[in-house]
Order: C-alpha cells, then structure tokens, then sequence
C-alpha cells in the first residue's frame, strides 16, 4: 500500500511540474525558442507518429522514455528560474479544485498534424501531376 501511495504522490507531483512548465510557457519572460522546444515536445508526445514506431517491442517505448524527459530537461533550463517558481506556485494552488482543461491543446496539436497530412498529399499530389 505504501508503494501505492508513492506512485500516486509522484503522479501528482508530475501533473503540477507539467502545468507548471505550460504555465511558464504562456508567460512573456519565457523565451520564444523555449516556447518552440515546449510545443516541439508536446506535438512529440502526443503524436502518432515517434522517431521508433510504437510496435517495435520495447524500442518503441524507449524513444519516448528518453526524448521527452531529456527535452522536458533542456526546457527547464531554458525557462528563467523566477519564472519556473512562480509557475510551481500557481500550478500548486490551481490544481488543489482538479485537473485545467486539456481541449483547446489537444485541439492545437490535432490540427497541426492534420495541416502537415494536408501539405504534403498537396506536395504528392502535385509532384505526381494531378
């Protein structure tokens, strides 16, 4: 039971330390090439698409274990240090009522893909003649 609780309570931590990082991320004092690297590793992570497709046994998952922690990393250094404690604050007090909406980022990374699918069967489709 012990255990248990422990995953829960790094599970919680994570949640906060993610919107946190999305906090600072909306904030001005946060470069635009960090903001880049955020967005670049929640498209990641959220695609369908990986580096190794998932159906590859355990090569599959190991690309997402190791890139998205290792940018998460590179992002955290890149976000100003008073930025990233005030974000920590807030994500704390907001997350005590429950978990922000996800929709509007769900919808941003989804139509992104769908934009990209689009221009390149524009590009096939020109390229073959049609």
């Amino acid at each position: 039971m012990a255990a248990f609780h422990r995953w829960r309570q790094r599970a919680q931590e994570l949640r906060a330390e993610t919107y946190a990082i999305y906090l600072a991320c909306r904030d001005p004092g946060v470069p635009w090439y960090a903001r880049g690297l955020a967005a670049a590793i929640v498209a990641y992570a959220l695609s369908p698409i990986d580096l190794i497709p998932d159906p590859i046994p355990v090569l599959g998952q190991v690309d997402d274990l190791v890139l998205v922690p290792l940018g998460i990393a590179l992002l955290l250094r890149l976000i100003p240090g008073s930025v990233m404690a005030e974000c920590r604050e807030r994500a704390r007090a907001e997350l005590v009522g429950g978990v922000p909406s996800r929709g509007r980022a769900t919808a941003a990374v989804v139509a992104i893909w769908l934009a990209a699918a689009a221009l390149i069967a524009g590009l096939i489709w020109r390229a073959l003649g049609g």
